[in-house]
């Protein structure tokens, strides 16, 4: 439309039409999402598709080779009535949660509250204690197998030469080998240290000097001072912790095969060794759906996993509102 010219006067203005301003604002969202497309297809593609596809499979006999058939429920009751391996991994899972995740918590607050002590030389102390964080995991895990050997391993010829007679045979022993495992969390806890020198480096020193001279004592200072303040730092390690922990697959695996001394055999034979101490949730998933080629069943698990973790996780949301205390009084 051309521009129209009119006279008021002596002032002529010149009046330009305006761009709809609908039209701009698609424009404007057809630019976002055009940069944004990449994702949104890689989100659909490899995110939101398995997630139904694994749903639907979760109601059907799947092998990987023929077409899935329809079962109904027929999963999910065979895995909570007939399937014993379920409730001893699940056991497991619980357990390397319960223990571990509470031990690793307060080892690396241990951990982070004496480096924050010395002086001198405190980058590189920071840096040896996070150096085990940089091993990979399956490297780690046969270290310790080494290292927890009962025949020739270092710890156990220290413990003979303490006077132990009988020192654990660790994860050759049912009794013992989660325990192993428990060590190989702890030894690598530098990551979770330095979220806790973080947070204990974000506390107020006001707040140690305004109770200090109230005559509050080391431990008074550390249980009304530092727990407080540290609580977003420790619910953030335990809510992760949590989900990591009902993820816990590769430590267990690795393991299970070394003592088992046989990794070309069968994996069903041997996940979980010994007398399947080291059997976890995602272990058994895995031998379901990618060694038994129970794809159907296996997707069961994936689904029960995920609701069980969901609601671990919003059970801490939820009771975190009595515990965690935040600066500023803001939740």
């Amino acid at each position: 439309m051309p521009a129209a010219s009119v006279a008021t006067g002596a002032v002529e203005r010149v009046i330009v039409p305006r761009r709809p301003a609908r039209r701009r604002a698609l424009r404007r969202y057809g630019v976002v999402a055009l940069f944004l497309a990449p994702w949104i297809i890689g989100f659909l593609a490899f995110i939101v598709y398995p997630m139904f596809a694994s749903l639907y499979y979760s109601f059907t006999n799947y092998d990987l080779l023929s077409a899935p058939r329809f079962v109904g429920l027929e999963n999910y009751t065979f895995m909570f009535t007939k399937d014993p391996q379920f409730w001893q991994a699940m056991r497991n899972t619980l357990w390397i949660i319960a223990v571990g995740l509470p031990l690793e918590i307060a080892f690396a607050m241990l951990t982070a509250m004496l480096l924050m002590r010395p002086r001198r030389g405190h980058r590189v102390y920071r840096t040896v204690y996070f150096l085990p964080t940089l091993a990979p995991a399956v490297a780690a895990a046969l270290a310790f197998v080494f290292i927890l050997n009962p025949s020739f391993g270092p710890v156990n010829q220290i413990l003979k030469g303490l006077g132990v007679d009988h020192p654990p045979l660790w994860f050759f022993d049912p009794s013992t080998s989660k325990w192993g495992l428990v060590l190989l969390g702890l030894w690598g806890v530098g990551q979770t240290m330095i979220i806790f020198l973080a947070g204990l480096l974000d506390v107020p020193a006001h707040l140690y000097e305004a109770a200090q001279i109230e005559g509050a004592n080391r431990r008074q200072r550390f249980r009304y001072v530092t727990l407080p303040m540290m609580s977003p730092v420790i619910f953030f390690s335990l809510v992760i912790g949590v989900i990591y922990g009902f993820q816990y697959f590769t430590q267990a695996y690795v393991a299970s095969f070394a003592v088992a001394g046989s990794a070309q055999s069968s994996a069903a034979v041997n996940v979980g060794s010994p007398q399947g101490s080291l059997l976890f949730y995602s272990l058994y998933l895995y031998v379901k759906g990618f060694a038994n080629f129970r794809m159907g069943y296996a997707s069961a698990m994936a689904w029960v996993l995920f609701l069980i973790t969901m609601a671990c996780t919003a059970i801490l949301i939820k009771t975190s509102r009595r515990w965690v205390h935040y600066q500023g009084g803001f939740r």
